[in-house]
């Protein structure tokens, strides 16, 4: 096993197959972010999203994507050279992956990219033991998925936050309060194509109990670009609580419940979710 492989996955209690994947998963995209930092990624972009809160604040929950956003619109932007930087910064640490450029029509505001790792291939790179080696097919694979806004919308403040793994770097995100807005963005006008994303209420509620303020202004610019606030008026913080409430009666708590079960490590948190409790959070916020 590579030193840097070791010494990020001994920060995990891990049994199952499962568990391994998931804490590969999340070594690479902390990787993934070093890469980035080493080819000034962030002089152009700001991270943010579940995996931003899970790595910089110590949500408690799995998360699969990397997202960025660009500080500035800029529809020429060429993600390529900083993905190379990304597959050689994950060589180097002894992950052997492939990176699969998505080149989508020019006019769309995202560049995407997936990072791809044999999860045979790689059990076998780190030394895992037999029996997880024998439960294991010769085309599964350890999947990240890579997002820049490049079309973002305005009114947001970004800060520099420092990591210690594997060394010291330094990685811009969101400030909180404007990652805040981001999710109740996703959370008011996601389209629930296939199921639920349990995820956002989760996210929600550690904003709340964190007692995040959240940027109104933001969130009213994100609503207004994608279509989903069109008024005249502005968006008040009544307003807001009325798209939440209209929200959260619109929800099915079940298929919530389900979606967040496997990125959490204790069940037992997602328990007492009902309509009556998200609404009980609603007077907690404030906003700024």
């Amino acid at each position: 096993m590579t030193t840097i492989i070791e010494s990020l996955l001994e920060n995990y209690k891990l049994k199952s197959k499962t568990e391994y994947k998931n804490a590969i998963q999340e070594v690479m995209q902390e990787l993934a972010l070093l890469g980035l930092w080493r080819a000034k990624f962030f002089e152009h972009a700001a991270f943010y999203g579940g995996t931003a809160l899970r790595i910089l604040y110590g949500l408690n929950r799995f998360s699969e994507d990397l997202d960025f956003s660009l500080l500035q619109p800029d529809p020429a932007f060429d993600l390529l050279p900083f993905l190379k930087a990304v597959e050689e910064e994950l060589e180097i640490s002894g992950l052997k992956v492939d990176v699969e450029h998505k080149i989508k029509h020019p006019e769309e505001s995202i560049r995407s990219a997936f990072l791809k790792a044999g999860t045979l291939e790689t059990f076998i790179r780190i030394g895992l033991d037999e029996t997880l080696k024998r439960h294991t097919q010769s085309n599964e694979v350890i999947k990240i998925k890579l997002e820049v806004d490049i079309d973002p919308p305005a009114g947001f403040t970004t800060e520099i936050r420092h990591l210690t793994r594997p060394i010291p770097f330094s990685v811009r995100t969101y400030t909180l309060e404007d990652l805040f807005a981001g999710k109740m963005h996703a959370t008011l006008c996601r389209a629930y194509k296939v199921r639920v994303k349990g995820r956002d209420w989760y996210d929600f509620i550690w904003y709340v109990n964190k007692g995040v303020r959240l940027h109104l202004a933001h969130l009213e610019t994100r609503m207004r670009q994608s279509g989903h606030y069109v008024s005249e008026q502005l968006l008040t913080p009544e307003k807001f609580n009325d798209l939440m409430t209209q929200k959260i009666h619109e929800l099915n708590l079940a298929a919530a419940q389900e979606d967040i079960r496997r990125f959490i490590p204790d069940e037992r948190e997602i328990e007492g979710w009902s309509a009556e409790f998200f609404l009980s959070l609603l007077p907690r916020i404030q906003f700024t």
